[in-house]
């Protein structure tokens, strides 16, 4: 963990640091090993445990503390031409205190003795103030301790330590692969980087220290045709990930840009659907924010409750006591799952911010929901239906702030897709496909509050028919119900096409809060679902 002292240092020298340029080799070298996490350091601890024993002097029954440092980068480029450098670096400590089964929180960036202990004591008279409008008392569910606990993301290559330089000229070589495809003409690539140092203590006896790093270089080409009366763009090329620089070296943006240009150029002469019924082949690429939106976010135990009904919104998967082992989701080759431990997710991560450690745990089971998304306090809610299938009551792991100075709530971890028994290819789904639409990509769409009617887009859609594609097609997008789009899946792809989409910023909660989040994916086949064109004037 980086210590006060050294943050305001590094924060000192970030101007010069810019103008070192280029690694030497022995930098270079150092940089591509993978990190391992450090034990927490000792001030950062005396901090953390200080802030616990004020709190619990103070009359919490349970107090946790994080100390927290973000660092965030954003490059911003369009054509050949840098538009902007972003940098933010904020270091703080955020308390939660327990008191008569009420939360209380306070959070400071003064990381010193005096700035602690009061942020301990408003955490505890928040709590106490919190009872009156008390509606059931919290009760967190049994957790081991985790004392001297360390994890860290397997990035390669820590892209706080890449040169803007670097950073820039990549950028703009892949918006010069982009402009030299005809018609193509405006680029715009972006580098965003997020480092996470997570120092954790509570009551219970867990001392955890954790880095993660997270990476996205979202691009979008613009093609337009040769009389200016119309235009396409292909974006949505490069998923966000939870690794480092070598992930934006291995998506190779330089070379694959021109082969996206000619995607976005070809856009411009494609037909435009017939509306009616189709089969649709969905790519990992585009099922992913299908499933996020439609299976994950319905599937939030705090939305299931209501608790998020303000803003987040609510679930048409409810109420728990009804709906569990019962309510049909989808078709019997449905089965999703929820994790904090895939490799490159973005909400991968060793321990949550209550202090678990995640576990893998079936949310969809045979096209049947059988279990949410869960903290330390909403576990306790289900513990009549994991008593009932004679399993522990615990968390799985989704407590999360994005921030020092927020509080921790459930978030999404990853929400994933198992792959089919047969190991198929999203090409052996088009070929099974007499007539249907195959969708690459995702595009815009709407879908309301409870998660049950939506209607999606895509980047790219390819015209299928006799089990090939015939070329490409534009102004499509697909509705449905939730349970009769899932109910109509009868094709998975196996695990040789299992993929990783992931979105950067999801937003919840009052004050909002924003989390990244992956879905394992393999390629679908739905059948006969209902298909517009947007196209259209009335």
């Amino acid at each position: 963990m980086t210590t006060r002292r050294e943050f305001v240092a590094t924060t000192a020298l970030a101007a010069g640091a810019l103008a070192i340029g280029r690694p030497t080799d022995a930098a270079a070298h150092s940089r591509l090993m993978p990190h391992v996490q450090d034990r927490m350091d000792a001030p950062t601890r005396e901090l953390l445990l200080l802030a616990l024993d004020t709190a619990k002097r103070a009359g919490a029954s349970y107090a946790d503390a994080r100390i927290q440092r973000v660092q965030r980068n954003a490059v911003f480029t369009r054509e050949r031409q840098v538009l902007d450098v972003v940098d933010s670096d904020t270091m703080g400590c955020g308390i939660r205190a327990l008191v008569d089964g009420c939360w209380g929180f306070a959070a400071t960036p003064r990381l010193t003795t005096d700035g602690i202990q009061r942020a301990a004591s408003e955490a505890v008279a928040t709590a106490k103030a919190n009872r009156v409008a008390r509606d059931r008392p919290v009760e967190l569910a049994p957790n081991p301790s985790h004392p001297d606990a360390t994890w860290s993301s397997g990035f390669t290559i820590d892209p706080f330590t890449i040169s803007i330089e670097e950073k820039t000229t990549l950028a703009i070589a892949a918006n010069s692969a982009a402009l030299s495809v005809p018609g193509v003409r405006f680029v715009n690539t972006q580098l965003n980087f997020v480092k996470e140092e997570r120092n954790y203590a509570n009551t219970d006896g867990s001392v955890i220290a954790q880095t993660l790093v997270r990476t996205y270089t979202p691009m979008a080409i613009t093609a337009v045709s040769a009389d200016r009366s119309d235009f396409a763009i292909r974006d949505a090329v490069v998923q966000p990930t939870g690794r480092g620089w070598e992930s934006v070296l291995e998506n190779n943006l330089v070379v694959n840009a021109k082969k996206w240009a000619e995607e976005a150029a070809e856009k411009l002469t494609a037909k435009s659907i017939e509306p009616g019924r189709y089969d649709l082949i969905l790519h990992p690429s585009n099922l992913g924010l299908t499933l996020h939106e439609s299976v994950a976010h319905p599937t939030e135990l705090d939305r299931a409750y209501g608790y998020e009904a303000n803003y987040a919104g609510t679930s048409f998967v409810a109420p728990p006591d009804k709906v569990l082992g019962t309510l049909k989701f989808g078709s019997p080759i449905m089965n999703i799952y929820g994790d904090r431990s895939q490799a490159g997710g973005c909400a991968s991560i060793g321990y949550d911010d209550d202090g678990v450690k995640p576990d893998q745990f079936d949310i969809i089971k045979d096209g049947i929901v059988v279990d949410y998304q869960t903290t330390r306090e909403q576990a306790m809610w289900l513990d009549w239906w994991y008593k009932k299938r004679n399993m522990p009551t615990r968390s799985h792991g989704c407590s999360y702030a994005d921030s020092w100075s927020s509080v921790q709530f459930q978030r999404m971890p990853n929400v994933s897709i198992k792959p089919g028994a047969k190991d198929l290819g999203f090409n052996d789904l088009v070929s099974a496909t007499d007539k249907g639409i195959a969708i690459l990509g995702r595009g815009s769409y709407s879908i309301d509050q409870q998660r049950f009617n939506g209607q999606f887009g895509g980047a790219l859609f390819y015209e299928v028919r006799g089990g090939k594609i015939t070329g490409q097609l534009r102004d499509v997008a697909y509705q449905f119900r939730t349970t009769e789009f899932w109910g109509a899946l009868d094709m998975l792809g196996g695990q040789k096409s299992y993929e990783l989409y992931a979105t950067f910023s999801d937003g919840k909660g009052q004050p909002g809060q924003a989390n990244a989040v992956t879905h394992g994916c393999v390629p679908t086949r739905h059948k006969q679902i209902n298909v517009i064109n947007t196209g259209r004037k009335a």
